[in-house]
């Protein structure tokens, strides 16, 4: 049994007796998940990674002779399992996390099997492509025209609280009696009550406050389900925003802007947990400048989840979240323990099934959101709460209408671009297994040194043994994979001793070549690149010395 506990402080248990594998399996199996566990701040993470063992513990007890433990795992078996998952994105992405696993037992960090686990897994495709202008246009007005709604509804509400407040309407007369009635929906969350003799109940004034509709009860100062994620839809839609983000966003904090009385500024609070603890959050300023201003949208989502925010803060003290709905029943606490907890009649955030049922009420197909944000991402043109290379690789690159609008620009700069790139990139190939054919080098393994771009005098190649990394006649298979890692490290570390100048001479090509073989998961990867960096040999450390020191230098 192992227990998981995400950010929250709340614990679930994995059986891996349930696992249809040997015991001594289960308990190695345990082993590396608990390892790996101390990483993950979710649930979610850990059921995710759960599955996919259960999907590899099957497959293993499929097998003509089932393993005993992950020391008897044999090249053969790995291979079958690799080819049942690498051709589908859904199979690649169970290959990685399984491989992610197993490199953390210690049998599994040398020998064939470890070699096979360390082949590269092609990325995966991205399925999902940016909105084509005129459904995103259909996306942004249903959300615009509902969030629109409620947000005058409750404006005009607020209003009326605030005046009711201040004591200026008759009392007794309609506009009083709706006041009296909002000053205890705030103050509670529900319309006060009366209890007939038999012990049901009915809403007092009801006839004033009118006969149907959430809009004329507790609608009157809280936003519903739908309506708060018709917001989020509009803030992704400006911000790129992921759907995740909604459940722990902080109210942004204001200050008037320098030498402006009419403009504030928003300092945003983002949550990324893939960053890794201690930086999961990153501040966004946004400014309100004026209506089409994007701080606009802020100002509006503050009105909106106002009285939700404060009867929150009075309901569990301490609790500063924007995003903020009124249920219309009570909501289970126990069915995702990694979203923040309800406070009845309240919930936070918006969830999977909130987005589903939003887009249903609207008639879309599935979930806006991951749309709506590569679309953001696309028409901004730069990073939006990620790292460069994810941007170009999983963003820009693979999207249709990306592809279609640069096909003119791509063609004009192609040969120029080819050859910028060729002097900075692996000039190689990419192999599963040595070829006996090749010469094995310090650093890769040669298809034919008598055709070389570099040629010596007396004949054959004469370039050092970084410049195999540039040669079209080059090899590297996973063999190679645990040297080059280390000599990566190796020149990182004297990028920080050297300076600018020396190290950008002797070293700075090889470098980024080392660089695109890790970083491309089309070449190695960066999975297969650390499982590498583990299982460097006391050799491997020679050669490398070797050649830093320029000892191996024709």
């Amino acid at each position: 049994m192992v227990t998981v506990v995400n950010k929250a402080g709340y614990k679930k248990e994995f059986d891996f007796a349930e696992l249809p594998v040997a015991e001594p399996m289960q308990r190695s199996l345990a082993a590396v998940f608990a390892t790996r566990s101390l990483r993950w701040t979710s649930h979610g993470t850990a059921k995710n990674n759960w599955i996919k063992l259960l999907q590899f513990s099957r497959f293993l007890s499929g097998l003509d002779h089932p393993p005993q433990d992950l020391d008897e795992l044999t090249v053969a078996a790995m291979q079958k399992w690799r080819d049942r998952q690498v051709f589908t994105n859904t199979g690649r992405a169970v290959l990685t996390t399984v491989r992610t696993l197993l490199n953390e037992d210690p049998r599994l960090g040398s020998g064939p099997v470890a070699e096979e686990l360390a082949r590269r897994v092609p990325a995966p495709r991205p399925s999902k492509q940016s909105f084509e202008e005129a459904d995103r246009e259909k996306v942004r007005l249903a959300a615009q025209r509902q969030f629109r709604s409620v947000w005058m509804r409750i404006s005009e509400n607020t209003a009326l609280l605030e005046a009711w407040r201040a004591g200026g309407m008759v009392e007794g007369s309609r506009e009083w009696l709706i006041g009296q009635a909002l000053d205890h929906l705030a103050r509670t969350g529900d319309l006060a009550r009366v209890v007939h003799p038999g012990g049901s109940t009915s809403v007092l004034n009801r006839r004033v406050l009118g006969r149907r509709g959430i809009g004329n009860l507790w609608g009157r100062l809280y936003p519903t389900r739908l309506e708060l994620t018709s917001l989020a839809v509009l803030l992704t839609d400006r911000f790129a925003w992921n759907l995740s983000v909604y459940d722990r966003m902080p109210t942004p904090t204001a200050a008037p802007s320098a030498g402006e009385r009419t403009t504030v500024t928003y300092q945003v609070q983002v949550e990324k947990r893939r960053k890794g603890s201690g930086r999961w959050f990153s501040t966004e300023n946004i400014t309100d400048s004026g209506a089409d201003s994007p701080g606009r949208l802020i100002t509006q989502a503050l009105q909106v989840t106002t009285h939700g925010r404060a009867l929150a803060a009075r309901l569990a003290p301490g609790t500063d979240l924007l995003m903020v709905a009124r249920s219309s029943h009570t909501e289970p606490s126990s069915r995702n323990t990694d979203r923040p907890r309800p406070v009845d009649p309240l919930v936070f955030g918006v969830s999977d099934d909130d987005a589903k049922r939003w887009a249903v009420s609207h008639g879309l197909k599935s979930s806006p959101f991951q749309r709506s944000r590569r679309t953001t991402v696309t028409r901004e043109g730069r990073p939006l709460q990620h790292a460069q290379g994810t941007h170009e690789s999983v963003y820009v690159l693979p999207d249709g209408q990306v592809q279609r609008a640069s096909r003119d620009v791509f063609e004009a700069g192609a040969g120029e671009a080819l050859e910028l790139a060729k002097a900075v990139v692996f000039g190689g190939h990419i192999a599963d297994q040595a070829d006996p054919d090749h010469e094995a080098t310090a650093t890769v393994d040669c298809e034919d040194e008598a055709t070389s771009p570099w040629p010596a005098p007396e004949g054959g190649c004469g370039a050092d043994f970084l410049l195999c990394l540039a040669c079209p006649n080059a090899h590297v298979h996973p063999g190679h994979h645990p040297r080059l890692a280390h000599l990566h490290e190796q020149l990182q570390g004297l990028r920080s001793a050297l300076p600018d100048a020396p190290w950008n001479k002797d070293w700075r090509d090889s470098f980024l070549r080392l660089e695109d073989l890790r970083n491309d998961n089309k070449k190695i990867g960066p999975v297969a690149w650390e499982a590498a960096l583990a299982r460097f040999s006391d050799n491997d450390r020679a050669v490398v010395q070797l050649l830093l020191k320029g000892a191996l230098a024709p």
